[in-house]
């Protein structure tokens, strides 16, 4: 059964732990569908980890589009959640409508998410209001990266840690049904997690959020770039894929690959009868 705001709702009423993963591409989100989690984050980290960007900020609606739909045809049941990029949201109430209904229509979103709090419950309203779900994004909001000087721990102060709260609150009555929490102190995003009655996902915001979620690139060991402080590695497929990378162009200089088994066979004499023409 296809997992829904709903699946959001009851998890948070019973206490049960909700699990998120980004995927970019069908492949990968139909492994992580078949694996049982609940949602499926097309994040603008695919800046990042698919196109190399230093940032989220260039990433624009047509790639979140792109990468949305593709996911959103690998996942049969975990909720499709689909970034709205820098930019997109930011300018108006009207575009942040407009864009949103484009990742639903174009990309088969689920839900949209965006960054902010306060600043964007106007278009929160909005978005949901035309029946779009949505899911907010608080602390460390990476396309604000440049005005926080960096990728670092948010609201270890009190006049900014009761701001994270003031934005948790208001996002909620803007008409969220979740929020991720990211890069801030455990205490804090428990306490955040504690007041409000929809869930909150955590990334780099210890155990007491209702959920969590990792960039699988991290958690996997494929991106070697940076590795944040909050990421476990649950596998090492980066030394992995690059050793079979290597035995592949290996096998193929010694010829080797591929071998008799890779191969497709036909009749000797109908061979015999092709060189035979040519001759």
């Amino acid at each position: 059964m296809k997992k829904t705001v709903t699946t959001f709702a009851k998890a948070k009423q019973s206490g049960e732990k909700l699990t998120m993963l980004t995927a970019y591409d069908y492949s990968t989100a139909k492994l992580m569908d078949e694996s049982g989690v609940d949602a499926i984050l097309v994040g603008d980290s695919l800046g990042n980890v698919i196109l190399g960007y230093d940032s989220t900020v260039a990433v624009t609606m047509e790639d979140m589009i792109h990468h949305g739909a593709a996911v959103a045809r690998g996942a049969k049941e975990a909720m499709v959640v689909v970034d709205m990029p820098f930019m997109s949201y930011q300018t108006s109430v009207y575009d942040a409508l407009v864009n949103a209904g484009r990742l639903m229509k174009e990309a088969n979103a689920g839900a949209v998410k965006l960054e902010g709090g306060e600043s964007v419950c106007e278009a929160i309203k909005a978005i949901t209001q035309a029946g779009i779900p949505v899911m907010a994004h608080l602390g460390l909001t990476p396309q604000s990266v440049n005005a926080f000087g960096g990728f670092k721990v948010q609201c270890k102060d009190e006049l900014s840690a009761k701001k994270l709260v003031k934005d948790a609150l208001a996002v909620q009555e803007a008409g969220a049904f979740a929020v991720v929490l990211e890069c801030v102190p455990a205490k804090l995003a428990e306490y955040v997690t504690s007041i409000l009655n929809i869930p909150t996902i955590g990334i780099g915001a210890g155990a007491g959020c209702d959920g969590q979620v990792l960039v699988y690139q991290d958690m996997l060991g494929m991106f070697s770039d940076y590795t944040p402080k909050f990421v476990k590695k649950y596998a090492d497929a980066g030394t992995f894929m690059r050793q079979a990378f290597t035995d592949y162009i290996n096998e193929t200089k010694s010829g080797a690959f591929p071998s008799e088994e890779h191969c497709f066979k036909i009749d000797e004499d109908v061979m015999e009868k092709v060189m035979e023409e040519e001759k």
